[in-house]
């Protein structure tokens, strides 16, 4: 049976594209496979674990079209396709550059498990002009986060991209915070887009999966070592998954449009000392952002003043809720120092600033206002009870 194009819109691919055109019977949505068991006699063998059942593939086929790629796969989660990526695209001994600040969990699979198999990795600061110097012979990859997690840096993705052509490099980035409503790194020259797919894609914190977007040399690369790992999702999380995509434009577009109000009016309040943003004029990487990004996105951090205590400022929150992982309608805030940057060292923490006072703000798609007054009150409060 065939499936629906890509369009040029991704409003409309996140609804239809990829989906089966099935028989009247089954209704406008894709059945939800249960089986683990399937005849094998008319020559596919399949498998859920290899990815090829139909809510795999109309979902991979939808994910592609957002990205604008030609082969995708979702796996259980945002490390399951980044452990791929390194695993089969690089061999003891060889070399990648890794983008300073990325994602602690990325962070703690490069030192806890690459690094000792005899992986070796070198750290690049987001300077074009020292890109050059990290380059060696044994060099295979480049990755990269932008809008990075969780002080919103931004890198230049042309000239990354271009660097890595120019080498003979893969181009890897995980672009979970702009998603491919606001960024698309493979029409920018990236050769791999990796998202963790629990964040924007489920977008109601009851999802665990990822995804992995690129050409079909590249995808089919990375095909035997995701099975391998086991890295797969059953018909009932990969429906929700799908059905949650369709309404990833709206939610993108509602969240970037209440952090962006909200980043300004913490940017103006004399008990932040400092909020990333880079919709905000003043962050360094604005205007690189404004190139290559369409909106901002939904994710802020800012840091607390010191007259603020932090855990009288989050204990006083009665809307945003403390929590680990983001990108839920609803909004959620956290320390990174104690959720995704809890495994780096106390030294590398304090190196990249990460402490009690910084906070990563997951905007949803409530009333701005109400937002707002909840911020507002609790900051008060923590005032108060210095």
């Amino acid at each position: 049976m065939s499936s629906k194009p890509a369009s040029n819109h991704p409003e409309t691919d996140c609804i239809h594209a990829g989906a089966e055109a099935l028989p009247a019977r089954f209704g406008l949505n894709t059945p939800i496979v249960t089986s683990s068991a399937f005849d094998y006699r008319d020559g596919t063998v399949r498998y859920p674990r290899y990815h090829n059942g139909l809510n795999h593939q109309v979902l991979a086929r939808r994910v592609a079209a957002l990205e604008g790629g030609e082969d995708a796969m979702i796996t259980a989660s945002g490390l399951g396709a980044t452990s791929a990526i390194f695993l089969s695209l690089m061999q003891p001994g060889d070399h990648a550059i890794l983008l300073d600040g990325l994602y602690g969990g990325t962070m703690d699979l490069v030192e806890g498990l690459l690094e000792p198999l005899g992986f070796e990795f070198s750290v690049w600061d987001g300077d074009p002009a020292s890109l050059g110097a990290h380059r060696r012979d044994a060099t295979r990859l480049i990755y990269v986060e932008s809008p990075t997690n969780p002080l919103l840096d931004i890198v230049d993705l042309t000239t990354v991209a271009a660097f890595a052509r120019e080498q003979g490099l893969v181009s890897v980035i995980d672009s979970t915070f702009a998603t491919p409503i606001l960024q698309q790194p493979l029409k920018l020259g990236f050769d791999l887009v990796m998202h963790s797919a629990t964040k924007y894609f489920g977008g109601h914190s009851d999802l665990l999966a990822g995804a992995v977007i690129g050409s079909t040399a590249l995808m089919n690369r990375l095909r035997p070592n995701i099975i391998r790992l086991g890295s797969s999702l059953n018909g009932e999380d990969l429906y929700l998954l799908e059905r949650s995509i369709k309404t990833l434009a709206l939610r993108v577009e509602r969240q970037s449009e209440n952090a962006g109000e909200i980043a300004r009016w913490l940017d103006a309040q004399s008990v932040i000392e400092r909020v990333f943003y880079p919709g905000l004029e003043s962050h360094p990487g604005h205007a690189v952002a404004r190139q290559q990004m369409r909106d901002f996105g939904g994710m802020l951090s800012f840091r607390l003043a010191e007259t603020v205590d932090p855990e009288n400022f989050l204990d006083s929150l009665t809307l945003i809720r403390p929590a680990v992982s983001l990108a839920g309608v609803e909004s959620m805030i956290s320390q990174p120092l104690h959720t995704s940057h809890s495994k780096l060292s106390d030294a590398e923490r304090q190196r990249l600033g990460i402490d009690a006072r910084l906070m990563r703000l997951s905007v949803g798609v409530e009333a701005r206002e109400d937002l707002q007054s909840d911020l507002e009150r609790a900051l008060e409060f923590s005032m108060d009870q210095r």
